[in-house]
């Protein structure tokens, strides 16, 4: 599979919406539980400072996609935020990797300063473990922070990246 990371184009709002529901109708990565409908998926998407998609160029489909946006205001406003969506189908063919590594470039081509996750869930170890390996620093964890989808409360694990010098956090001296 071939896959390349674009801006995503209005022709792309099915198959992104579709995916962006499957994940939060799986409940264990995103905080969102409404699902998305075609008219609130295209006002929701062209609201953030960047969408992308992940497209499979060799069958012409979308399989993966993530939002960028401001975390915060102010003089937090150069602080940013993104979440980021794979098929069921096409997990464990590291578009995730691609997915995060076209958003560092976007953020900092944004003008943001700071990447940061506020609620990456424990148990989502494919993520946490791609974040930690391109140089993520987690802060620490906030116990109960995630309901799940079958009720039960799991720790959350916020994370950061520098993007003022590319080479995250954690081996930044104090």
């Amino acid at each position: 599979m071939t896959v390349t990371v674009r801006t995503y184009e209005e022709k792309d709002l099915t198959e992104m919406v579709a995916i962006w529901n499957e994940v939060v109708e799986e409940g264990t990565a995103f905080p969102q539980e409404e699902f998305l409908t075609i008219p609130a998926g295209a006002e929701f998407f062209a609201s953030q400072t960047y969408s992308a998609v992940a497209e499979d160029t060799d069958h012409g489909r979308v399989v993966g996609l993530y939002i960028l946006h401001p975390n915060n205001i102010g003089r937090c406003g150069h602080i940013c935020n993104a979440s980021y969506a794979v098929s069921s189908a096409a997990r464990g063919m590291r578009i995730g990797e691609k997915l995060v590594m076209d958003c560092l470039e976007q953020g900092r081509r944004f003008g943001f300063g700071v990447l940061q996750f506020n609620a990456v869930v424990a148990s989502n170890l494919r993520a946490r473990r791609l974040y930690e390996k391109l140089g993520f620093c987690r802060l620490g964890t906030i116990p109960g922070g995630f309901r799940m989808n079958d009720g039960r409360y799991e720790d959350i694990c916020p994370y950061y990246y520098d993007l003022r010098d590319g080479f995250g956090g954690a081996d930044k001296e104090k």
